[in-house]
């Protein structure tokens, strides 16, 4: 088929599209891991034309030029080389093309795609044929891992290269780095391989000076290759031009990648190409991305100048609801730097690149907790809540979780015995050089702290005790089998929850974590609750009304005096109590001309609480709310119509999933029964990306895991009933939690006072 092709253009996008899609499905799981993804030729020209227009304006050089050494460190199918081939006068390129022009890749098949694609451009510009020794079959970040002439890398003549471009001064790294996020499941036996040498690096700049709780981000591919072209660079000035997933942007998990890129760099441009569907649930489907991926994807040009720090951010973002065809049309007209309206930020905080106009009053208002407060340190009192921590993270939902006590416990006491005996097989085996390869996949969900606990031969206990009943997803509880080992992180919740009988007497409520991918939310509890409370990427944080120690034991408040003082004083009202300021927090919250004004501020800090100009109208309304979320089972549900199919048995029983009719008016429980008369103002009632209904509908289904076959049956034998109650129920709940919400006073916010 190459062979019909006149034009090379042609040949090479042929060419590329195979590569990606041979991968895509020959080898699934080493595309996800090395994040196979062909680079669209529009993105390639706009980085190498930006490169040549920072290094002539700023550096007054040429890619050409003697002292200009460029690297390409995950070539793919070397579409960059080839760019910047076509770039040089024909007289220049064969000095560049031996002695200044690098590039690596991994695998063996684009290796060979790009040394035919380079050496094809190199003979279409000089006539010449001549084998590109600039590029080497070697993996990037390894070679921070060993020291010159360490080991050889695959053959001789491979090695004599990679050690040839080790002693090369770089002075540009171009590149698309891979796109792989992390293993989705650790019984894939998939993860991506640590490296010692840059995540160390990373440890010591990126992680250390970042202020999130979940830093693990941090070690994505894109960001490694970050921080290798930092450390590439060294001392000398250049450029390093990427395309990558742009989350570092503004995800809070990055705000020391942040920090660190404006220290190492005189200025930075970020072309924000959009496309999280993460982020924004009405970009559906891939059509909204160049790369047809879930994340969101941007161009940064990093520009290091002599000893400048500018500490300017140049920003421009395209219109978010572009397809993927507009966004390369727009590229294809825009090629470089000087094409585009950039805005030109100034961060006050390296950390923060893209402020909003309303930081300053967000920062004037009382927080609701802070890392230095939660560790104990002295001094950092200022804050509402004490203590504060994330769900549990148990690895393993589909084990530990049911809607059946009888069923979790059948399982569990499977899974303890499938676990032991591994741990029994452990001990009894000799020299267990690598544990991903000696466990057994079949009968055991494996994870990270498993596999530590295995290596530890700790043995996993069965007992009926350990099963609690937890809140898993918006109005949808579950037994848990809450018990260490079998749940991987169990966060601080023993401390809020530490037994049964706790949950007669504390509340807390949660609020939408830093950097969650999903819009802010916020709802309470009164039992243990998981880390995905809102679904994946949300990472909510909960705020308990009291703490106790493990054993139940010393039961103290968790709200500070400091708080308590900063309202009265403000309010001038000795009658405030922490309950009540417990319930005023949880109506501000939900407050939406609060949410909507510092939505951004929400996704990049923990929330902070204004004074409302009427305490006790929030403080009524968060307490009101309060009990019709947590009494919600036992309110009247709304009435609804049942459509009761003729001729079939009817039963309440959710026999697959139950489905909406396109209007939303109508529910299909199964073939039997359909409720009608929905009324279209319960869907105003938002937890996150769905409403309140339509979280009942997505968590009440019977599936069944395609890993484990594990079945989750949401029916109650006791109580056939239950979830078609349940769904007039949560109706309820959600027209009447919108009636309070609407009649919050509308000014939430009283001028601004000293801090």
């Amino acid at each position: 088929a190459a062979r019909t092709m006149t034009d090379f253009s042609d040949k090479q996008h042929f060419l590329n599209t195979v590569y990606e899609r041979f991968f895509q499905g020959y080898s699934v799981k080493l595309a996800d891991t090395m994040g196979i993804v062909y680079t669209p030729q529009e993105i390639v020209d706009f980085m190498c034309a930006s490169v040549a227009e920072v290094l002539e304006k700023e550096f007054g050089k040429k890619l050409w030029s003697d002292d200009v050494y460029i690297i390409d460190p995950c070539t793919g199918t070397g579409n960059f080389i080839v760019n910047l081939i076509r770039r040089m006068p024909k007289a220049k390129l064969p000095d560049v093309y031996k002695h200044r022009l690098f590039a690596n890749e991994i695998m063996l098949l684009p290796y060979y795609i790009a040394a035919l694609n380079i050496e094809h451009a190199y003979f279409e510009q000089t006539g010449t044929y001549e084998s590109f020794e600039g590029l080497c079959c070697v993996d990037t970040l390894d070679l921070a891992n060993h020291p010159q002439a360490a080991f050889d890398f695959l053959t001789a003549a491979n090695t004599v290269r990679v050690n040839r471009q080790r002693k090369a001064p770089i002075t540009i790294v171009l590149g698309n780095p891979p796109y792989n996020l992390r293993q989705k499941n650790v019984n894939d036996n998939n993860r991506n391989r640590p490296y010692e040498t840059v995540d160390l690096k990373i440890r010591g700049t990126f992680a250390r000076d970042s202020a999130a709780t979940l830093r693990s981000q941090l070690y994505d591919p894109f960001v490694r290759f970050f921080r290798w072209a930092i450390d590439r660079l060294g001392t000398q000035d250049g450029i390093v031009c990427y395309v990558s997933n742009n989350s570092f942007l503004t995800q809070r998990a990055f705000d020391g990648m942040r920090n660190h890129l404006l220290k190492e760099f005189s200025y930075v441009y970020h072309l924000d190409l959009q496309g999280n569907v993460r982020h924004n649930p009405t970009l559906s489907g891939s059509m909204f991305n160049v790369f047809g991926i879930q994340v969101g994807v941007g161009i940064t040009i990093a520009v290091r100048a002599g000893q400048r720090r500018d500490g300017q951010v140049h920003h421009h973002e395209v219109p978010l609801d572009w397809t993927r065809v507009q966004k390369l049309e727009w590229l294809s007209r825009n090629v470089g730097l000087e094409a585009v309206q950039w805005k030109v930020l100034h961060p006050e905080n390296a950390s923060t690149w893209l402020g909003t106009d309303n930081d300053h009053a967000y920062q004037l208002m009382l927080p609701l907790g802070n890392k230095a407060a939660k560790a104990g340190l002295a001094g950092s009192s200022q804050v509402i809540f004490t203590r504060y921590s994330l769900g549990v993270n148990t690895a393993r939902d589909s084990v530990v979780y049911d809607a059946s006590r009888n069923r979790l416990l059948e399982r569990i006491a499977e899974f303890c015995e499938a676990y032991n005996s591994e741990v029994d097989r452990f001990r009894r085996a000799r020299d267990v050089k690598n544990l991903d390869d000696f466990i057994k996949y079949d009968k055991v969900k494996w994870s990270r702290n498993l596999k530590r606990d295995l290596s530890r031969q700790k043995y996993l206990e069965f007992d009926e005790r350990h099963v609690r009943m937890a809140a898993y997803r918006p109005f949808n509880r579950r037994h848990l089998y809450f018990a260490d080992i079998a749940i991987d992180e169990l966060g601080q919740c023993p401390q809020f929850f530490p037994a049964e009988a706790s949950s007669k007497e504390n509340l807390t409520f949660c609020a939408t974590g830093v950097g969650a991918e999903r819009p802010f939310a916020n709802l309470i509890t009164n039992t243990i609750s998981d880390l995905n409370f809102f679904g994946p990427g949300t990472v909510p944080q909960w705020y308990p009304f009291y703490v106790y120690d493990k054993d139940g034991a010393n039961r103290r408040e968790n709200i500070t005096d400091w708080a308590l003082e900063q309202f009265r004083s403000n309010y001038k009202d000795k009658k405030i109590d922490k309950w009540s300021i417990f319930y005023y927090a949880y109506g501000v919250l939900h407050h939406l001309g609060y949410r909507e004004k510092f939505a951004d501020n929400l996704k990049r800090e923990l929330p902070r609480i204004p004074y409302a100009p009427d305490f006790w109208a929030f403080s009524k309304a968060g307490k009101k709310l309060a009990e019709l979320h947590l009494g919600y089972e036992q309110l009247k549900a709304y009435e609804l119509t049942l459509l009761e199919r003729p001729g079939v048995h009817l039963s309440y029983r959710v026999e697959d999933k139950m489905r909406l009719s396109k209007n939303k008016t109508e529910l299909a429980v199964n073939k039997s029964l359909t409720l009608a008369g929905i009324p279209p103002e319960c869907f105003e009632y938002r937890l996150g990306n769905r409403s309140a209904v339509e979280w009942v509908i997505d968590q009440y289904q019977v599936y069944t895991d395609p890993r484990s076959a594990i079945t989750s049956d949401p029916n109650r034998e006791d109580d056939p009933q239950y979830i078609v109650r349940l769904v007039g129920q949560v109706i309820r709940v959600s027209i009447e939690t919108m009636k309070i919400v609407k009649g919050l006073p509308p000014h939430y916010t009283a001028p601004e006072q000293d801090s």
